[in-house]
């Protein structure tokens, strides 16, 4: 059984030019029916002076993947969510290329989820792995 409100639209989340998103080349692409995958470039915009992936970007991805998550679970006409608290550990560098993000739901509360993400790099290793609480707040009063 599929966790989505309705049909998620990936095109319509991917073509915000107006956040970190589009910033830090992050895309989302695909849903399963428990599960929102993105990607990110490991690159100028996401490396640390060291050469290899920083912590930072990742857990940009990792936030990215659960707010959006979060987002496309819950009806949009009555509800939004935001982050709360997010942890990450790093472990496995990367240099180049791409790596690979999967967050699925622990909990879907009624005012919180937990999300698990998973990044990996190309051949499937760990890189990182992170949980984020994600604060389900009702949209105010049109009056």
């Amino acid at each position: 059984m599929s966790i989505w409100f309705g049909e998620p639209s990936l095109e319509w989340a991917n073509a915000r030019d107006d956040t970190l998103i589009r910033t830090l080349g992050i895309e989302l692409t695909e849903t399963t029916d428990g599960s929102l995958k993105g990607r990110m470039p490991v690159d100028h915009r996401t490396r640390q002076p060291g050469g290899v992936l920083h912590g930072g970007a990742s857990v940009a991805l990792a936030e990215t993947l659960a707010s959006w998550g979060a987002t496309l679970t819950v009806d949009p006409s009555k509800f939004y969510c935001v982050g709360m608290e997010i942890n990450a550990n790093h472990v496995r560098p990367v240099a180049e290329g791409w790596v690979y993000g999967e967050a699925m739901p622990l909990t879907r509360g009624r005012t919180t989820q937990v999300w698990d993400i998973r990044i990996t790099d190309a051949a499937g290793k760990l890189v990182c792995v992170s949980r984020c609480t994600m604060a389900v707040l009702a949209k105010p009063s049109e009056y």
